[in-house]
């Protein structure tokens, strides 16, 4: 039999949610077809898919009108309907799944790298999983917010300072709202992974609270797990009659959770968090040339080492936190340190041919796209195939990339992007040299790479 499965919500969580995940569990029931239904309420996620469950399921029903985290489907024939069709029509909803045929996969490169990326995002649990739910939710305001700020100094670098202008405009949308938002949506969506919706408000109220005391991004982190813990025990502590269940995540849990996070937050954490990032912001900005070239290093090698998993996300993170500050260095390093491994490995295939497969040689034209992407995991096949010569040569070569970024002064003020960020007018300063990095970065890894692998043996047909 085809397994379906389905997932419900509606704005409000609590009515029809419940009664389209009821509705398509009873027909199904009643034709015997394998069902399961997730529910994203007003109380969190019940019954929640598994990516195993996933991957065996023929087709999918996305019966909706908020967001349900559809990219967990991708590849998967999905039925998306609003939730009022669940109720009204759920004998077509589940002939319509059944109908639906199966995506192709393909097995280049790129269906790869998104395969690994998506089994590291599945192996997340615990506190890093929380940490990067939350990034991965501010990245879009760091982004979107650099670039406006970047464009704005197009009309000169004092130019915002002039009321009515353009240029002015810019720096309110950037600096203003986008910078603003970055470490309440941080503390957010933290709060939002450990306890799910009702961690939601304590959060984003922890996270405004520690930007207004000045504890920046890490005091945003603090009131995210902290909002979001708190939540949690609550949301397991209190218990209501099924008919009252819907207060517990409109009025109760937030308004608790929200004042034991604000008052943590003004009279414990607050200020000696912001005594932390002061001190950690005047030592960066006081840095010589020696300790930033240190610091450059390390920063790539991080990004390398891994290829997206949690070293190098801690690199990232570290260098988007800075941003909120004002420093633009490490994010400069650490993006150019990110490009060197795919570009690295492209250019070995490019002068060390007889070292790579056919295969491998093909890869390596598609690992050149992710790398000026900024997409580390390009990386990862062929580090997976020979972890012993590659993963060495990639981290020499991000090291010397981030090492000299810094050493060049190079700043950067979006967080993503590759290459296609460098034309952007102040985006990147010392734009010149800042390429220099990336390449020399790559030339050092195909270097190594040509020394240190052996000839590849290619596969003969049986």
């Amino acid at each position: 039999m085809k397994k379906i499965l389905a997932v419900t919500a509606c704005p409000t969580g609590v009515a029809h949610t419940y009664m389209a995940a009821e509705s398509l569990a009873k027909l199904a029931k009643e034709k015997g077809i394998p069902l399961k239904v997730e529910t994203r309420g007003a109380v969190g996620v019940e019954n929640e898919l598994t990516e195993q469950e996933i991957a065996e399921a023929h087709a999918i029903i996305v019966a909706a009108d908020t967001d349900v985290l559809e990219s967990r489907f991708a590849g998967k024939p999905v039925v998306k309907v609003p939730v009022a069709h669940a109720i009204k029509n759920p004998a077509g909803l589940l002939d319509e799944a059944l109908n639906k045929e199966a995506a192709a996969v393909s097995n280049d490169l790129l269906k790869q790298v998104e395969a690994n990326k998506a089994e590291r995002s599945a192996a997340r649990s615990g506190p890093y999983k929380h940490l990067m739910t939350g990034v991965s939710a501010m990245l879009p305001l760091v982004v979107a917010g650099g670039l406006l700020i970047a464009i704005s100094f197009i009309f000169g670098i004092e130019a915002f300072k002039v009321e009515g202008t353009l240029a002015k405009a810019l720096m309110d949308i950037g600096g203003g709202a986008a910078f603003a938002l970055m470490v309440p949506i941080l503390a957010g969506f933290i709060a939002f992974s450990i306890a799910e919706k009702p961690g939601m408000a304590p959060g984003l109220v922890g996270g405004m609270l520690a930007s207004q005391i000045g504890a920046g991004f890490l005091g945003g982190i603090i009131a995210g797990f902290l909002a979001g813990y708190v939540a949690k025990f609550l949301k397991d502590l209190i218990k209501l009659p099924r008919n009252l269940e819907g207060l517990k995540p409109i009025l109760l849990i937030p308004l608790l959770a929200t004042g034991i996070t604000g008052l943590l937050m003004i009279y414990v954490f607050g200020q000696p968090v912001k005594a932390i990032m002061d001190g950690l912001t005047t030592y960066l900005t006081s840095l010589g040339s020696a300790n930033a070239v240190l610091l450059g290093l390390l920063l790539g090698a991080m990004m390398a080492f891994d290829m997206g998993g949690p070293v190098n996300k801690a690199a990232y993170t570290f260098a988007i936190g800075l941003l909120a500050s004002g420093i633009y260095g490490p994010m400069a390093a650490v993006m150019a340190a990110g490009m060197t491994p795919p570009l690295g490995l492209w250019l070995a295939t490019l002068i060390a041919k007889r070292k790579f497969t056919k295969e491998e040689r093909d890869a390596g034209k598609a690992a050149s796209v992710l790398g000026i992407s900024f997409i580390t995991e390009g990386a990862i096949p062929f580090a997976a195939s020979d972890p012993f010569r590659v993963i060495p040569s990639i981290v020499a070569g991000s090291a010397v990339t981030g090492a000299l970024s810094m050493l060049f002064g190079a700043t950067l003020r979006a967080p993503h992007g590759g290459i296609f960020v460098l034309p952007i007018p102040n985006a990147v300063s010392n734009v010149g040299m800042y390429a220099v990095a990336i390449i020399a970065g790559t030339v050092v890894t195909a270097l190594l790479l040509a020394i240190l692998k052996r000839p590849a043996v290619e596969k003969t047909a049986a």
